[in-house]
């Protein structure tokens, strides 16, 4: 599983190298080195503000959501909702492969959208990994300590 925060940065042209110790879960765990890049679902910073960043999704993990959503019940999504995924998520789909330094291509759309510029973040989330500008991570971050559970009981049924 994908674990960790790395920073890093990307370049004008969106070259930017994707973390040893990911490209290494992605062979290891997933046993294939493809994955795709697309838009991440929006996170609430509050009072309707909104972010947004990347995520990557191992090649195994993503055809199960393409799965998911071109099968579409039992998602608890209306017919509106889902099509907003498919437009936002799906179309925006990227296959991609790290080279042999592990430098990857983000193309410019997907740039934009994350407000990748110079300073980012690769974040591990369990079966996926998020890409993050330095400033809107922070931004996440913040929120994150708001929204943190307080119940420890919750937390301690979790084993943390």
């Amino acid at each position: 599983m994908f674990r960790g925060i790395f920073e890093t940065t990307i370049d004008a042209k969106g070259r930017t190298s994707l973390p040893a110790k990911f490209r290494e879960v992605l062979i290891e765990k997933f046993n294939d080195a493809r994955f795709f890049i697309t838009k991440s679902s929006p996170v609430s910073l509050g009072e309707e503000r909104f972010t947004s960043g990347l995520v990557i999704y191992p090649f195994k993990e993503w055809s199960a959501v393409e799965e998911k959503l071109q099968n579409g019940a039992g998602l608890g999504l209306t017919s509106a909702q889902l099509d907003s995924v498919k437009r936002t998520m799906v179309a925006s789909a990227v296959d991609c492969t790290a080279d042999k330094l592990g430098r990857v291509l983000v193309p410019p759309n997907l740039r934009k959208h994350a407000f990748l510029e110079r300073e980012i973040v690769f974040v591990g989330s369990l079966k996926k990994i998020e890409i993050w500008s330095l400033a809107e991570w922070e931004k996440v971050l913040a929120q994150d300590m708001k929204n943190f559970p307080a119940d420890t009981q919750a937390l301690a049924e979790l084993g943390l």
